[in-house]
């Protein structure tokens, strides 16, 4: 049994999933969080046989059992104590079941790293040099790394970044309008991210409509509280929304997206906002809950339908910037074939797949209004059978597609 461990590292919390690679199943997961806090927590989770990665349970779901702990966690390796403490008491047994590798989300992979990678202490270096370009990311993910490897010496230990998968992006696309020596001088350029999750949702389309990535033009809508857009040209990322972070793009739930530079500038001779402020504002209270005082969709439909004018107009304004995006990738990719939504909104929100895509029938976009309605779980089209462009609702599996990486790579050094 090749089984493969999964690390998502956060500054105070992270998370993890046990995954069964003969099956591609999850054994466990689990959440450590409130690290450093007085009191922190832990939440293990054993799951029944036959439980996909994206969560799809057999009969047998009702045998899942979860284990919560309440103490002290001064730190990450003591998360991992705790972690390894649950696996022990509660199973399945990692004596038994050993992780031949642990892969570990890393945010920020800068132009250095466009592929998953063995992590060496040089990777370390390079990941904490990235940090710059993600402070709020990259050095918390490189803690988790610094606390794994303690807990699992022995293992190879694999950085999946989500910026690697947009390393195919050209030059006319990751450029920036800006003075070219500064730009290079400070690594200023598009990276994007989501990368992981529009890998794995591009090739699970192509491998559910049984045709060749290498045929397929793709544009793939990754809408949660962050969101993204990628346009993806025979397996290849050629254009996507974030940009040098994550800011960068759609309406999010607290991020503003694109914004014109100088509303910054004025707010900031105006109102005398600093860089701090302005930081803050647009990552932390801007998008929807800017617009409308929710950042989840859920409340904002509710709100809807209370009568509440700037939930409205917060929805309005989020499809707008949805319909620009799919034009534009439209126009780049000279047509497309398949049209993917995913994450929580993207797979759990009809009105906005609808509402996306209700302009594009020029492009021979139809969309089927008692599929895109129905519910369902896994991957399933929405599209009329009539429509040029196959529209799919494809649950995402950063998890799974972290594990898949880490694998092939651990099996080449081995």
């Amino acid at each position: 049994m090749s089984v493969v461990l999964v690390v998502n590292s956060g500054s105070s919390s992270f998370k993890y999933q046990l995954i069964d690679m003969d099956t591609e199943s999850v054994l466990a997961s689990g959440l450590v969080e409130r690290i450093g806090d007085d009191v922190g927590s832990s939440k293990h989770t054993v799951y029944a046989p036959n439980r996909s990665s994206s969560g799809d349970t057999g009969v047998a779901a009702f045998l899942d059992a979860t284990y919560s702990r309440e103490l002290p966690i001064p730190d990450h390796s003591a998360g991992f104590a705790v972690m390894l403490e649950a696996f022990a008491a509660n199973g399945p047994s990692l004596e038994a079941r050993p992780p031949v590798a642990v892969g570990h989300r890393v945010v920020h992979g800068g132009a250095r790293f466009f592929e998953p990678t063995l992590i060496t202490p040089l990777v370390e270096i390079n990941i904490d040099e990235l940090s710059v370009l993600a402070p709020l990311h990259n050095p918390a993910n490189l803690q988790g790394i610094v606390a794994a490897k303690q807990a699992f010496p022995d293992v190879p230990h694999v950085a999946v970044f989500d910026t690697a998968f947009h390393q195919t992006l050209p030059p006319s696309a990751y450029t920036y309008a800006i003075d070219a020596e500064l730009a290079a001088a400070h690594r200023i350029r598009r990276y994007g991210f989501h990368g992981t999750s529009h890998k794995f949702v591009s090739e699970s389309a192509a491998a559910f409509l049984g045709r060749p990535l290498e045929d397929l033009r793709q544009i793939v809508f990754h809408l949660g509280n962050g969101a993204s857009v990628t346009a993806i040209d025979r397996g290849r990322s050629v254009e996507t929304s974030m940009g040098l972070t994550p800011l960068e793009g759609l309406v999010m739930g607290t991020r503003s997206g694109d914004i014109d530079p100088a509303a910054l500038f004025h707010l900031a001779r105006r109102v005398g906002m600093s860089i701090d402020d302005l930081d803050d504002l647009l990552n932390k209270r801007s998008g929807l809950l800017g617009l409308s005082g929710y950042s989840d969709y859920r409340d904002i439909r509710a709100a809807i339908e209370r009568g509440e004018e700037r939930a409205l107009l917060a929805f309005e304004v989020y499809i707008h910037r949805l319909r620009a995006y799919a034009g534009a990738y439209l126009a780049q990719l000279g047509g497309v074939d398949v049209i993917s939504f995913t994450a929580g909104v993207g797979e759990n929100a009809p009105g906005v797949r609808s509402a996306a895509l209700a302009t594009l029938g020029f492009a021979g976009v139809e969309i089927d209004d008692e599929r895109n309605t129905a519910p369902g779980r896994g991957i399933r089209i929405i599209s009329t059978d009539a429509s040029r462009v196959t529209v799919l609702i494809v649950p995402t599996d950063e998890e799974l597609e972290i594990a898949r990486q880490t694998l092939s790579i651990a099996q080449v050094g081995a």
